[in-house]
């Protein structure tokens, strides 16, 4: 039996040609777009600094999950290695858990939690602990079980999308929902029609979900902080900007914390 340390222990192996460009990196194209985890996590710790300040310092925790997961998923494609993938989806879960514990709003609590918070991110953690110990059993299967819990989060943003009026969370919602199809398309196709791919040599489809995913995180996370403002934050106007500027077609959105002038 394979060390799980071993380059190629994993079983599992994603479409780009192995070993193409270095003796030590096995996939080129699918190691080195993990970058962006690396430069948006900072950006994003930076520019939402005055939000977590009055919200939670726990989004901190967030935006580290993230950047981790641009490490351990460099080290994964890098070598292919059995550590490396439970490190990559591992890492991806507590990410998911943390935002359901910051983020999900009282209303879709199960119903016996009565809205209590800190009980739902004791279920939160406790189910995250759990499916952490699970993801040894069925490797194969993990990265299937995350995207799935990804449709949870869409059914509860196209839930709001429904009561909200606001045009800036409506924006956000409907870019946030594109950019998570378009990559979990590329996702899905690098996986299942891998053979099409090398017939036409073209194998960066996963390559394509990693830095488009690297860009629905931060849209997803400021659609989920505006959805928990409406809720938690009664007396606070979020303003969403755009880095490095809001005149330009494409940027990060992050949120600023305007005081509500409104007199009672």
């Amino acid at each position: 039996m394979p060390s799980i340390f071993a380059y190629q222990s994993s079983e599992v192996d994603w479409c780009e040609s192995n070993f193409q460009y270095s003796e030590l990196v096995a996939e080129f194209y699918n190691t080195f777009t993990n970058i962006p985890f690396l430069i948006f996590g900072p950006l994003m710790i930076l520019l939402m600094y005055p939000y977590a300040q009055k919200r939670s310092r726990y989004i901190y925790v967030f935006w580290v999950l993230f950047m981790i997961i641009g490490l351990f998923s460099m080290y994964f494609h890098m070598t292919l290695s059995f550590l490396g993938q439970l490190l990559d989806e591992i890492a991806i879960l507590w990410l998911l858990g943390s935002g359901y514990s910051i983020w999900m709003p009282r209303c879709y609590f199960p119903s016996f939690l009565e809205g209590n918070r800190s009980q739902f991110i004791r279920l939160v953690f406790i189910t995250t602990m759990v499916s952490t110990l699970l993801s040894f059993l069925r490797p194969t299967v993990n990265a299937y079980v995350l995207n799935s819990i990804a449709l949870h989060i869409v059914y509860i943003v196209c839930q709001e999308y429904r009561k909200t009026s606001n045009k800036e969370l409506r924006h956000l919602i409907e870019v946030s929902v594109v950019l998570w199809a378009v990559a979990l398309t590329s996702w899905i196709s690098d996986r299942l029609l891998c053979s099409f791919w090398q017939r036409i040599h073209f194998f960066y489809l996963h390559s394509i979900w990693h830095v488009l995913i690297s860009i629905t995180f931060p849209y997803g996370m400021v659609t989920m902080a505006l959805v928990d403002a409406n809720y938690e934050m009664p007396g606070e106007t979020l303003k969403v900007r755009y880095w490095p500027r809001d005149s330009w077609p494409v940027g990060l959105p992050y949120v600023e914390i305007r005081g509500d002038d409104k007199n009672c």
